[in-house]
């Protein structure tokens, strides 16, 4: 597939794509040998040899990363009001990874981050209708009529969720967790949806994304992903 050189030189780690722009303008980037000066120029990294400075391009390394989020992250590469982001927890990855969709500030669980743009978008797009499982610990004992209008789908900002499977884990002091399987990813909506049956949600934790489960895997550690974990995201 055709992209803009400078996004595959972002990928491959060799700069930014707006430094990108600079190296081509400058004269700086070559495709099979021949100078390119247009930023917008689209080629197939897997049919040409892309060089800078006469130096080969070599495609980065596609890296799979399941991490366990602990509260108190953010879910982006970098935060203005400067408070801890997940790559913080990567430290030691030298290859530039970015996370697929988002788990609130709040929220806790398994976060997939990779460089494979492929793999995110087919994560991430409705189509494919990836499971995402939590565990939900809420203020009180929601009875069988309210989860039962969750299970079958409520309005959420003018719109109504889809189904969602629900099953309690426990109950005690005041509070009950409950296990929950959804396949969107809107914003807040495991908390919205709970707070819809006024019930506000104290934890909130992603156990699995498909059958890819986070199991024994510690808080604020994470884990290389196997062929076959790529797989069990979809099954």
């Amino acid at each position: 597939m055709k992209e803009r050189i400078q996004k595959i030189l972002a990928r491959a780690g060799i700069c930014s794509r707006r430094r990108a722009e600079e190296y081509i303008a400058d004269g700086r980037v070559a495709v099979d040998g021949q100078v390119v000066t247009r930023p917008g120029c689209k080629v197939d990294p897997k049919l040409v040899e892309i060089s800078v400075d006469g130096k080969p391009v070599r495609q980065e390394k596609k890296i799979y990363i399941l991490l366990n989020k602990p509260p108190g992250y953010v879910t982006t590469m970098s935060d203005p009001q400067g408070r801890p982001i997940v790559m913080d927890l990567l430290a030691d990855i030298k290859h530039r990874v970015f996370p697929v969709g988002r788990l609130d500030l709040d929220s806790e669980g398994a976060l997939i981050l990779t460089n494979d743009g492929a793999l995110t978008n087919k994560i991430l797009h409705p189509s494919y209708e990836i499971n995402k499982t939590y565990e939900a610990t809420v203020r009180g004992f929601p009875g069988t009529a309210d989860l039962k209008k969750l299970e079958q789908g409520i309005m959420l900002e003018g719109r109504k969720t889809w189904p969602a499977r629900l099953r309690i884990l426990q109950r005690k002091k005041g509070t009950t967790t409950i296990e929950v399987v959804i396949h969107e990813g809107k914003k807040r909506q495991v908390r919205k949806m709970f707070q819809a049956i006024g019930h506000h949600v104290l934890r909130l934790k992603r156990t699995a994304y498909g059958g890819l489960k986070l199991e024994t895997l510690a808080r604020g550690k994470y884990r290389f992903l196997t062929e076959n974990d790529i797989k069990n995201l979809f099954s």
